[in-house]
């Protein structure tokens, strides 16, 4: 694995330079990459919504003004009329002075609210407004008036409606315009979001890249760790990235190199003390079993009993040094070989067969349901497990008891389970079987006491084939106890 971090990474320097980047000026640098296309659409849809507020805002101005003033004139065109009419008929100079402030104010109303609009329409249309004023002022303003001049008035007020109908018109159009314009600004601050959205899409995609940028590197330490977890100590660590991926990495390889000497002088040291033992102790052994036979002569009864203690002890301290010998291989990597495929059935029966003479002497029945299974492991390391599990079940069994093995295969993985009929685990001690030394109550009519390393042995080991066991105890209905290993990577055989 740390073979292949120099040609992940290496490429991604070259494009996003990392390796000149720490963790966290890295994750900063995503943070403002994913935040900055955010702020800017955010900052741009608000300029948009504000021109639109204030373009509505100016267009409802000039709408209500231009309702105004066309409500106005209308009402001063007829005042405006009256006036004069009643003037021409009645020559009041009241009637004179009131026509002629109508005109000033009707006027004033024209110019100052009409001509802001820059229209030209409407600009037309004040002049010819103005010109008819302009008429009527001179006919009220003359001194010969007669009873002509009351129709040609009327005739003027006439044309002066036809302009005003005319303005009120174009400002309909004009009022129509303002709301045409205010449901396109809409629509444009409509579209703008719209537009916006899609910088979310852009905004996951950086954040995408920034994550994979950030997890790669943790992904291949992780493995890392996970291989010193299970006492791969053999490979070397080196990954390139960040400055804190490279410090941990080296933290690591400091100790995988600790760890690996330490493993080598425990291993080394259990060889040694175990064959240093072995030697004298089959002498001792050996010696110890002509003095029981009597083949260097008759032993009294005291004798014999010493003998026998001498014999029963030898052989607990054999069973010590045997377990010794299986627990060297947890702690000695040099053991640990590539998988290689392995028919279940014959190394079972293998195992079976090293326990034939324990089975036949307490008559046990052995009941196996295995389906012919196919399993890539590591042989004598599964070879370790089985013998300890089976010697358990064989030890707790009672006279004349029943071993029940059985497997299946479920999504490429075998679950084996050995079940006995024995006396079952204590809930109280359940969580202590897998300690290292632990030993529990030892079964009835027992000889040899354990050394209290077999279930650790068997989790150890597990671990490294990443496999896993569970134990299931049915204490108190007198049912035994349930071992059940699970083990990936196994295959029914027709099936490859």
């Amino acid at each position: 694995m740390s073979s292949q971090a120099p040609k992940i990474f290496p490429r991604l320097d070259s494009i996003f330079t990392i390796g000149a980047l720490s963790i966290k000026k890295l994750t900063l640098l995503g943070f403002t990459l994913v935040a900055l296309p955010l702020v800017l659409a955010l900052i741009y849809s608000a300029t948009q919504v504000n021109l639109m507020s204030k373009q509505s805002a100016q267009a409802i101005f000039s709408v209500v003004a231009l309702t105004k003033v066309n409500r106005e004139l209308n009402e001063n065109q007829l005042k405006l009329e009256r006036y004069a009419s009643q003037y021409i008929v009645l020559k009041d100079v009241e009637l004179k002075a009131d026509y002629l402030a109508q005109e000033v104010k009707i006027l004033a109303l024209v110019h100052n609210n009409l001509s802001v609009y820059n229209d030209e329409q409407l600009a037309k249309f004040i002049q010819s407004f103005t010109a008819i004023i302009t008429i009527v002022h001179e006919l009220i303003s003359t001194k010969l008036i007669n009873d002509g001049s009351l129709e040609i008035i009327q005739d003027q007020f006439v044309a002066l409606t036809e302009v005003s109908r005319k303005i009120h018109l174009r400002s309909d159009e004009l009022i129509n315009d303002q709301a045409n314009k205010i449901e396109i600004t809409a629509q444009q601050v409509s579209d703008t979001m719209l537009i916006s959205l899609l910088i979310i899409p852009v905004t996951l995609t950086i954040a995408g890249v920034f994550i994979f940028l950030i997890t790669t590197p943790l992904k291949l330490l992780i493995a890392k760790i996970q291989s010193l977890e299970q006492g791969d100590f053999d490979k070397e660590i080196a990954l390139d990235g960040f400055p804190e991926i490279r410090e941990i990495a080296e933290a690591l390889e400091i100790m995988r190199l600790r760890l690996h000497a330490l493993e080598l002088q425990k291993s080394s040291f259990i060889r040694h003390i175990s064959h240093e033992l072995k030697t004298p102790l089959a002498a001792i052994r050996e010696g110890t079993e002509l003095l029981y036979d009597n083949s260097v002569g008759k032993l009294n009864d005291e004798q014999q009993e010493i003998c026998y203690i001498i014999k029963d002890s030898v052989n607990r301290l054999q069973q010590h040094i045997e377990d010794l010998l299986n627990f060297n291989i947890v702690l000695d990597s040099t053991s640990l070989q590539d998988s290689e495929k392995i028919a279940l059935q014959p190394l079972l029966e293998n195992v079976l067969a090293d326990h034939k003479l324990d089975i036949k002497r307490k008559k046990l029945k052995v009941i196996k349901v295995i389906e012919e299974v196919i399993i890539y492991s590591n042989a004598k390391q599964l070879t370790v497990v089985l013998d300890n599990i089976l010697s358990n079940a064989i030890k707790y069994s009672p006279v004349q008891g029943t071993v029940n093995i059985y497997s299946e295969i479920t999504k490429n993985q075998l679950q084996l389970s050995i079940v006995d009929d024995g006396p079952g685990i204590s809930p109280d001690i359940t969580d202590k079987i897998f300690d290292a030394f632990y030993q529990g109550p030892s079964p009835e009519n027992s000889q040899i006491k354990g050394s209290g390393l077999g279930l650790t042995i068997v989790k150890e080991l597990l671990m490294r084939l990443n496999g896993e066991i569970n134990i299931e105890s049915q204490q108190f209905n007198n049912k035994g106890t349930r071992v059940k290993i699970t083990l990936p990577r196994a295959q029914r055989i027709g099936d490859e």
